[in-house]
Protein backbone atom coordinates (compact mmCIF):
# COMPACT_ATOMS: atom_id res chain seq x y z
CA UNK A 1 0.00 0.00 0.00
CA UNK A 2 1.26 3.46 -0.85
CA UNK A 3 0.21 6.98 0.13
CA UNK A 4 -0.43 9.50 -2.61
CA UNK A 5 -1.90 12.91 -3.26
CA UNK A 6 -2.79 12.84 -6.92
CA UNK A 7 -5.81 14.35 -8.68
CA UNK A 8 -8.38 11.94 -10.13
CA UNK A 9 -11.65 12.51 -11.97
CA UNK A 10 -14.65 10.87 -10.31
CA UNK A 11 -18.18 10.56 -11.64
CA UNK A 12 -20.81 10.16 -8.92
CA UNK A 13 -24.35 8.88 -8.57
CA UNK A 14 -27.19 11.22 -7.59
CA UNK A 15 -26.50 10.38 -3.93
CA UNK A 16 -22.81 11.33 -4.21
CA UNK A 17 -21.28 7.84 -4.31
CA UNK A 18 -18.36 7.31 -6.71
CA UNK A 19 -19.47 5.51 -9.88
CA UNK A 20 -16.59 6.00 -12.34
CA UNK A 21 -12.93 7.00 -12.00
CA UNK A 22 -10.55 8.36 -14.62
CA UNK A 23 -6.96 7.89 -13.46
CA UNK A 24 -3.65 7.83 -15.34
CA UNK A 25 -5.39 7.88 -18.72
CA UNK A 26 -7.61 4.87 -17.98
CA UNK A 27 -11.35 4.69 -17.24
CA UNK A 28 -12.68 2.49 -14.44
CA UNK A 29 -16.12 1.64 -13.12
CA UNK A 30 -16.82 0.97 -9.45
CA UNK A 31 -17.39 -2.79 -9.26
CA UNK A 32 -18.68 -3.10 -5.64
CA UNK A 33 -20.48 -0.81 -3.23
CA UNK A 34 -17.99 1.85 -2.08
CA UNK A 35 -17.35 2.36 1.63
CA UNK A 36 -17.21 5.86 3.17
CA UNK A 37 -15.68 7.04 6.42
CA UNK A 38 -14.08 10.18 7.85
CA UNK A 39 -10.54 10.74 9.14
CA UNK A 40 -9.25 13.66 11.16
CA UNK A 41 -6.86 15.96 9.36
CA UNK A 42 -4.27 18.28 10.85
CA UNK A 43 -5.96 21.41 9.56
CA UNK A 44 -3.89 23.70 11.78
CA UNK A 45 -0.81 22.78 9.71
CA UNK A 46 -2.53 23.88 6.49
CA UNK A 47 -4.71 26.81 7.63
CA UNK A 48 -3.70 29.89 9.58
CA UNK A 49 -7.12 30.08 11.25
CA UNK A 50 -10.59 28.63 11.05
CA UNK A 51 -13.40 31.00 10.20
CA UNK A 52 -16.51 30.92 12.42
CA UNK A 53 -19.06 28.52 11.00
CA UNK A 54 -16.48 26.55 9.06
CA UNK A 55 -16.81 22.86 9.74
CA UNK A 56 -17.43 20.46 6.88
CA UNK A 57 -14.11 19.55 5.33
CA UNK A 58 -12.03 21.50 7.84
CA UNK A 59 -11.70 18.91 10.58
CA UNK A 60 -12.39 15.67 8.72
CA UNK A 61 -11.52 14.19 5.34
CA UNK A 62 -14.32 12.31 3.57
CA UNK A 63 -12.69 9.11 2.33
CA UNK A 64 -14.15 6.52 -0.03
CA UNK A 65 -12.70 3.05 -0.57
CA UNK A 66 -13.59 1.88 -4.07
CA UNK A 67 -12.93 -1.31 -5.99
CA UNK A 68 -12.43 -0.53 -9.64
CA UNK A 69 -12.71 -2.58 -12.80
CA UNK A 70 -11.23 -1.29 -16.08
CA UNK A 71 -13.93 -0.21 -18.54
CA UNK A 72 -12.00 -1.58 -21.54
CA UNK A 73 -13.72 -4.68 -22.94
CA UNK A 74 -10.47 -6.67 -23.24
CA UNK A 75 -9.40 -6.11 -19.62
CA UNK A 76 -9.43 -9.30 -17.52
CA UNK A 77 -11.61 -9.43 -14.40
CA UNK A 78 -8.48 -10.03 -12.30
CA UNK A 79 -7.41 -6.42 -12.97
CA UNK A 80 -9.61 -5.09 -10.15
CA UNK A 81 -7.84 -2.50 -7.98
CA UNK A 82 -8.76 -0.97 -4.63
CA UNK A 83 -8.17 2.73 -3.99
CA UNK A 84 -8.93 5.18 -1.22
CA UNK A 85 -10.13 8.52 -2.57
CA UNK A 86 -10.57 11.81 -0.71
CA UNK A 87 -13.29 14.30 -1.65
CA UNK A 88 -12.57 17.90 -0.69
CA UNK A 89 -15.90 19.33 0.40
CA UNK A 90 -15.19 22.98 -0.38
CA UNK A 91 -13.82 22.47 -3.90
CA UNK A 92 -15.55 19.21 -4.88
CA UNK A 93 -12.18 17.90 -6.11
CA UNK A 94 -11.08 14.29 -5.66
CA UNK A 95 -7.58 13.05 -4.83
CA UNK A 96 -6.04 9.61 -4.68
CA UNK A 97 -4.91 8.85 -1.14
CA UNK A 98 -3.97 5.14 -1.05
CA UNK A 99 -3.50 2.25 -3.45
CA UNK A 100 -4.25 -1.13 -1.89
CA UNK A 101 -4.00 -3.38 -4.94
CA UNK A 102 -1.69 -2.43 -7.75
CA UNK A 103 -0.36 -5.19 -9.97
CA UNK A 104 -0.63 -8.87 -9.16
CA UNK A 105 2.56 -10.24 -7.71
CA UNK A 106 3.80 -13.53 -9.08
CA UNK A 107 5.05 -16.08 -6.57
CA UNK A 108 8.65 -17.14 -6.93
CA UNK A 109 9.49 -20.72 -6.01
CA UNK A 110 12.52 -21.02 -3.68
CA UNK A 111 15.57 -22.71 -5.12
CA UNK A 112 15.56 -26.29 -3.77
CA UNK A 113 19.34 -26.54 -4.10
CA UNK A 114 19.96 -23.70 -1.66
Amino acid sequence: MGLFSESVEVGCTETGQPRTVHWKGAHYSVSNDPVRWYERRQWWLEETRAAIGTGAGLVDHEIWRVQLQPVEADAPAADTITLDLVRHVSSGRWRLLRIHDAAPVQAVEPDEAA
